[in-house]
């Protein structure tokens, strides 16, 4: 059973969720989902039992794997199989639309445009939270024009840009993700808040089935999302079975969308003198989320431990990138390279005595070989993670997540100064 929460006024209630204060937490607040479905702007709705729980499942699933990748957003932990807290946020009325291919009200609003046009990069829209109007799309010239404020802040230019650079990271995350289980994130919609204590904009509300178009195997008849609904012509018991069902089953296949890790970085260094540099290098690695093994071995002073280490790894058949770490006469990265098929980074500790000549025997190499070299162990633990990335869609998101929070601040500090002029 849930911990029972002393529950105070209602935030806001919306159609198919009520939020709640919580007076011995006021930084959080509860998030409940009612058994309720609902399009065009409420003109059609309908009870859905169960749909509460499914949603609530839905949410928890995707802001965990946003969460984990380094995306600020305001889910905490889910609460019961209804809710789930969160930060408190006063919210932007605007939905952030992503689209990767034309479909639904696109194609009504830019008649011509051919249902599958695929656009890139993704196409990203806003739209004025305002049911009277039917939502009104709204240009960046008016969202910025507008003046909007939450919780003290004025959504200008450079918040504009933040919520952008944001929407296109969690889309790009889940797209890549739903693309690991053969589905096509076709498009979505969220919407921000901003935190009243810090001021800090993060993706608010609720993400779930309501919130996306999306096609297995990228087949638009075989379609799990709310669509379903909004194309029945007559609501039925049976027709709303059908959508419960496909609810479910996004649900259901979320729970594969944050799996652990299938690749590793084993750094192999050619003395325990460079420990140091190589710890820095598997810092790096589970920074985002890369399991990371430490060896020493010499491939001037035991050729055939090396081999028989290289070849241990390679038979095991999981991906993997090698790091040599070798000073002065780099033998280990080249013997390495010469023998793997797996990646193979240098990163020399390179010192300042003999730096310059050390480094020419990772640099100038045998014809044939193929590993690269970089000097920062940062580095090399990032391009290890990047080459992993290509196949592995976690690392990808937390790579995707970490340029994008470089991003913010740099343009965060940018405000600052022209501010403190």
């Amino acid at each position: 059973m849930p911990k029972e929460l002393n529950l105070g006024d209602i935030l806001i209630e919306g159609k198919t969720k009520i939020v709640y204060n919580l007076p011995d937490s006021p930084e959080r607040v509860l998030l409940h989902s009612k058994d309720r479905i609902s399009a065009g702007d409420g003109a059609r709705q309908h009870e859905l039992v169960g749909k509460a729980a499914i949603s609530t499942t839905t949410a928890a699933a995707v802001f965990k794997l946003l969460n984990d990748a380094g995306v600020r957003t305001h889910f905490i932990e889910k609460h019961s199989e209804k809710e789930f807290l969160a930060y408190k946020c006063e919210m932007i009325p605007i939905e952030w639309v992503t689209r990767r291919v034309a479909t639904g009200s696109f194609l009504r609003r830019n008649p011509g445009v051919k249902e599958g046009y695929r656009f890139c990069p993704p196409k990203l829209e806003t739209f004025f939270k305002d049911d009277a109007n039917h939502d009104p799309q709204w240009s960046h010239e008016q969202l910025v024009s507008a003046g909007l404020k939450a919780a003290g802040i004025t959504i200008g230019p450079d918040e504009v840009a933040i919520m952008g650079k944001m929407t296109m990271t969690v889309f790009e995350i889940l797209e890549r993700a739903w693309a690991s289980l053969n589905c096509m994130l076709v498009d979505m919609k969220i919407e921000f808040g901003v935190t009243p204590d810090k001021g800090e904009i993060m993706v608010a509300d609720i993400i779930d089935s309501d919130s996306w178009r999306l096609w297995p195997a990228g087949d638009r008849r075989l379609m799990k999302d709310k669509q379903v609904y909004r194309e029945l012509k007559e609501v039925t018991a049976e027709g709303l079975e059908t959508v419960k069902r496909n609810f479910e089953w996004v649900a259901e296949r979320l729970k594969e969308l944050n799996p652990k890790p299938s690749a590793r970085v084993v750094v192999l260094m050619g003395s325990p003198s460079d420990t140091a540099h190589c710890e820095k290098i598997q810092a790096t690695c589970h920074k985002f989320g890369v399991p990371c093994e430490l060896r020493v071995t010499s491939a001037h002073k035991g050729t055939d431990e090396t081999m028989e280490i290289l070849a241990s790894y390679e038979g095991e058949g999981i991906p993997t990138v090698f790091v040599a770490v070798a000073g002065r006469s780099n033998g280990l990265g080249p013997v390495l390279s010469g023998n793997a098929t797996w990646p193979v980074i240098n990163c020399p500790p390179v010192s300042a005595d003999w730096g310059a000549e050390d480094i020419w025997s990772s640099l100038r190499l045998p014809s044939g070989l193929g590993c690269t070299t970089v000097i920062s162990p940062e580095a090399a633990g990032i391009q290890a993670a990047q080459i992993l990335a290509l196949t592995d869609h976690v690392i990808w998101a937390k790579l995707r997540a970490s340029k994008l929070n470089t991003w913010i601040s740099l343009k965060t500090a940018d405000k600052k100064v022209r501010n403190d002029k």
